[in-house]
């Protein structure tokens, strides 16, 4: 990867300290992750230039990079470890994923618009990430044939916890996922104990766009 211009590197370092480091994200890995990575890479060339505002932005396909911060935040409450096995619902831009394989796990990441995970597949060959597997499909049913997983994060709202989901987790395995509709949404951190019981706890208010499935959920579930 090609050193990004002076004025990039200190638009990232701002992004780093002012959105993320001063409103509350400690764990210096993400922060390191998120220092690291291009964050124009992925979006449309003419956004380039926004790349590094405090706000989530369109990639294309009714989709959106989320906001910096939730990113920091979705990544720090997942608290990957390196090896760890991660499925991701919703590959989007790749933005996340990236994060993730730059921590050190194994990401499965799964998406449903054919569009977006070519081009996320061409950032991960750019950037050299090398521990990611990638699948067109139905997100809500997970990936049952890479199954149990250590982490699970989804990058949409869902009504609920799609049941294949909780699954697939394995034991002592942590899963993240905004529940709830366009009137509101919390950020849901599910663990799973050594016994196979799931405990639950919040994380704030987020927005997301929906998760669309044909398997838990209707073709548009909120309208």
């Amino acid at each position: 990867m090609g050193g990004p211009a002076p004025e990039t590197r200190r638009a990232r370092r701002r992004m780093v300290v002012s959105q993320l480091a001063n409103r509350g994200i400690r764990d210096c890995r993400v922060l390191a992750a998120m220092a690291w990575l291009p964050r124009e890479w992925f979006l449309p060339p003419h956004l380039a230039r926004d790349a590094y505002e405090d706000a989530p932005l369109p990639i294309g396909s009714g989709q959106t990079i989320s906001q910096p911060l939730i990113v920091a935040l979705m990544t720090e409450a997942l608290a990957p470890r390196r090896g760890d096995r991660v499925l991701e619902i919703g590959t989007g831009s790749g933005y996340q994923t990236a994060i993730l394989a730059h921590l050190g796990a194994r990401v499965y990441t799964v998406e449903r618009l054919p569009d977006l995970l070519v081009e996320g597949e061409e950032r991960f060959r750019r950037l050299g990430l090398r521990t990611i597997e990638t699948r067109l499909g139905d997100g809500a049913g997970g990936w049952p044939e890479r199954a149990p997983f250590d982490r699970i994060i989804v990058t949409a709202a869902a009504p609920g916890v799609p049941t294949p989901l909780t699954e697939q987790l394995a034991p002592g395995g942590r899963l993240v996922i905004p529940v709830g509709d366009l009137s509101g949404q919390e950020l849901v951190i599910l663990q799973r104990g050594p016994g196979g019981s799931l405990t639950e706890r919040h994380a704030g208010g987020v927005r997301f766009v929906p998760l669309i499935s044909r398997l838990a959920f209707t073709e548009e579930p909120w309208t």
